[in-house]
């Protein structure tokens, strides 16, 4: 099984998800992956500072506000914003960040549809934190033609490869 798969599934196998990035003002990849996460039944806690509720449920302005410390954290923010987002992760303990890019693990091919930030890999790293910079939980989890052809045709490609 390719790491890719192994990160994937342990993320997946977590209870307690936030989703850093859901928005009010359009819609969004990190929308549909805080719908797809509930309707898979798991705790889901959205996180956006501009936000205190998102779809009938409360929205946090940070990870530190969640009542409970999420196991896992999902990320679709500009890259500056996935570093403090992590720094929070640090802080709090939490040990599994999944960063969205939409080019799977080759963000400099989609420089400007990223939250990869290189920096943020490494801080994941230096503190045992499991990362994985780059693609979409929106591939695994009940995926449409869309998400599904993509994650065909990145793992063929080699955009599924986490160094």
């Amino acid at each position: 099984m390719a790491k890719m798969d192994t990160l994937v599934q342990d993320f997946l196998a977590q209870e307690k998800i936030a989703v850093v990035g859901v928005s009010d003002n359009r819609e969004t990849g990190c929308n549909l992956a805080y719908r797809k996460f509930k309707e898979a039944g798991y705790n889901v806690s959205a996180v956006n500072p501009r936000l205190t509720s998102f779809e009938g449920n409360p929205c946090y302005p940070d990870l530190g506000s969640i009542p409970e410390v999420p196991d896992a954290v999902f990320i679709l923010t500009n890259p500056n914003v996935t570093e403090q987002v992590v720094q929070q992760c640090v802080d709090l303990g939490v040990k599994r960040v999944w960063m969205h890019c939409l080019m799977g693990t080759k963000p400099g091919l989609a420089a400007s549809m990223t939250s990869v930030s290189p920096e943020a890999v490494q801080m994941c790293r230096e503190n045992g934190i499991e990362v994985i910079p780059g693609g979409c939980p929106n591939q695994h989890l009940k995926p449409d033609f869309g998400h599904s052809l993509m994650r065909v045709m990145f793992r063929t490609l080699g955009f599924h490869r986490v160094n």
